[in-house]
Parts: structure tokens; C-alpha cells; sequence
């Protein structure tokens, strides 16, 4: 049953009524996720309340609520969980508001709004036990890399890399690797960005989305925030943002003075070009395998980060020419219909 059959939305509305005691009670969609996930706010008794609907065979909301619990624990401000179904995969949660991150940012308050996000992630990767979480280890690290060549190289710009173009990745893709293995190791929110924070009266920010946390390196959550597929800063701002959240670690005793300022950058921006080229092909995943084109205006900025950053380091530039080369005169917002051809022999991945 998909979030979009009639017979779910019938029984969701017929849980929100019961549980809320109101049988004419109505349901309007709130938001929907990249997953089966979607969200959906209600009117009752003078307050604003949000239905979770995670459907069990494709969405296990139980992760959802272990994580939830241990961020309130440690103080952050997640949804208030006051009913829940998980036969159903219904829950019924605080409705942290409408305002987020994404649209209130601007030039004038981003320091105030990504200083309180940075304190909630400092707690995050302090006070929020991690260890016994699933790891951000080399399997996951390959597997969120090798999804941009089958998804953007082949899908998208219909082009299958020959074995020496296989042998650049995986020379950029270890480089990319190995930063991150190098990092010290913590809770890690996997989007911790501007459409999964939002500003609240209380506590701020709201953090949602948070379901599929990891225990993993340092500066993935950091790259997530300020280098957002969703909103651009300049490279000078950027970076004064890292190097206050370096200190910030240094102060908390997470990090040592021997992470020199160059050593530190070097992990956010290696470990941000994992998260970029990951959703490169992520996006065109969502396009040409299950059928969500609302991603694709968005790759611009992803394919722009890519770049900025691989050009910058003398063992990513190759990785940067392979791309730029065969994506020069292509759409990038555009799907395409052009088969890939079949791949080399030396293509195992």
C-alpha cells in the first residue's frame, strides 16, 4: 500500500480522528520526503498537530522514535511524539511549525540561524551516544560514491566510462575515502541542512529527518549545513563558519591542536565532495528510477560544488575533467532518454 492509496489515506484519517477524538477531523499534506515518508497537519482543540506516516514495509518508523529519543535526551529540540501505531506506521507529533531554515536564511541572520544550528550540532556530536549505531564505514563510503557514475555519468549524460576513466574515479573515490576514515567519529545526522531545520519560538532549530543517523566522521554533518545543496554562501563565509566550529570542537576537547586549521578544512571539504557526489547521483536516481523530478533544479549547485572542490586539490582534478568533459553541453535540469552503452569489461561496480 503506497502513501498515495486511498485506502492508506483513508486510514490515516480514520487513526488522526480517533486518536484526537474529533470525527471530522481533515488531514492537509504538510511535506513528503525523498522516501515513502510523508506528513500531514490537522487543527484540533486550538493546536497544530502533524500525522507521521511511515509505511512499516518501506519506512520502519521504530528508527525514527530510537533517535528522536536520544536527541531530546541530550536537549534538542525534535518532535514531541504523542500517539503512536507502528502496526499502522502512524504516529501523531509536535508540529514544529512551517518556517524553515531554507526560507528564512538570509544575509543578515545567517550567523545568528547557523550559530544556533552549530551549537545543536556541537551537542549533537557530544552529548548523543553513538557507538552502538550502525557505522559511516568503507562500505557505505563506496556505496554512496559509486551511485553517481551508474545514475549521472551513465543515466543522465549517456556516457558508460571506459576502464582508464574507471581507474580516475576510484583514484579520486580512495582520496575521498580515506579523509573520511581519518576523522574522528561521532553522531552523524546524514541531512543536517536547511530543509530539515526550522526556526521555532522554543529551542531553536527544530530538527527533523533524522531517522537514519550514523556513527561517523566529524565534519559530515558540518558540510551538510554549510554547503547545502539548497542555498549557497560565499567561500570566504564558508570557511570563517569552519574554522569557528573547528574551535568549537578544540574548546569541547573533540579534537586536538595537532588538527592544524589546513587539516581540518581539508576533512570538511573532502568529506562535503563525498556528500556532493553521492547526491549527484542521487537526484537522477530519484528522476529516472522512481519517478521524483523535484530534485533536478537543484543539481546545478550540487554539480558546482563537485567542481569548486575537486579542482582545488591536485588529486581530484582529474576526477573534475571527467566530469566537466562529457557533462559540457548538457541540461543538467533536464531528463534525458539516451541510453548508456553497455559497459567495459574492466566495470565490475
Amino acid at each position: 500500500m503506497s502513501v498515495s492509496d486511498p485506502d492508506r489515506a483513508a486510514a490515516r484519517l480514520a487513526w488522526a480522528r480517533t486518536v484526537l477524538g474529533d470525527p471530522a477531523l481533515t488531514l492537509a499534506a504538510a511535506s513528503s520526503d525523498a522516501s515513502f515518508r510523508s506528513y500531514w497537519r490537522t487543527q484540533h482543540a486550538g493546536q497544530s498537530w502533524i500525522v507521521m506516516d511511515s509505511p512499516p514495509a518501506h519506512e520502519d518508523p521504530r528508527p525514527w522514535l530510537a533517535i528522536g529519543a536520544r536527541l531530546a535526551a541530550a536537549g534538542l529540540h525534535v518532535p514531541v511524539v504523542h500517539a503512536q501505531d507502528l502496526g499502522q506506521g502512524f504516529l501523531l507529533i509536535e508540529d514544529l511549525g512551517s518556517r524553515l531554515y531554507l526560507d528564512a536564511l538570509d544575509a543578515t541572520n545567517a550567523d545568528d540561524l547557523y550559530g544556533a544550528a552549530l551549537d545543536a550540532l556541537l551537542v549533537m556530536q557530544t552529548r548523543v551516544a553513538a557507538d552502538d549505531l550502525p557505522p559511516f564505514n568503507h562500505a557505505v563510503l563506496v556505496d554512496g560514491l559509486e551511485v553517481m557514475p551508474k545514475w549521472f555519468l551513465e543515466h543522465h549524460l549517456g556516457h558508460t566510462p571506459s576502464c582508464e576513466e574507471w581507474d580516475v574515479l576510484e583514484i579520486a573515490f580512495d582520496a575521498i575515502i580515506r579523509n573520511a576514515l581519518a576523522q574522528p567519529r561521532c553522531f552523524v545526522h546524514r541531512d543536517f541542512h536547511s530543509r530539515n531545520l526550522l526556526v521555532t519560538a522554543v529551542n531553536s532549530p527544530g530538527i527533523i529527518d533524522f531517522q537514519g543517523a550514523l556513527h561517523g566522521p566529524i565534519t559530515y554533518d558540518l558540510a551538510s549545513l554549510l554547503r547545502d545543496a539548497y542555498i549557497v554562501w560565499p567561500r570566504e563565509r564558508v570557511e570563517a563558519w569552519v574554522a569557528g566550529y573547528r574551535a568549537k570542537l578544540l574548546d569541547a576537547g573533540v579534537i586536538g591542536h595537532d588538527v592544524l586549521p589546513a587539516q581540518f578544512q581539508r576533512w570538511f571539504d573532502l568529506t562535503g565532495l563525498h556528500r556532493h557526489v553521492r547526491v549527484l547521483g542521487q537526484f537522477y536516481r530519484l528522476w529516472y528510477r522512481d519517478g521524483k523530478p523535484g530534485y533536478l533544479k537543484d543539481v546545478p549547485t550540487v554539480y558546482a560544488y563537485v567542481l569548486d572542490v575537486a579542482h582545488r586539490y591536485n588529486e581530484l582534478h582529474a576526477l573534475a575533467d571527467l566530469i566537466e568533459r562529457h557533462a559540457d553541453g548538457i541540461d543538467l535540469a533536464q531528463p534525458r532518454t539516451t541510453p548508456a552503452g553497455e559497459p567495459p569489461a574492466c566495470a565490475t561496480h
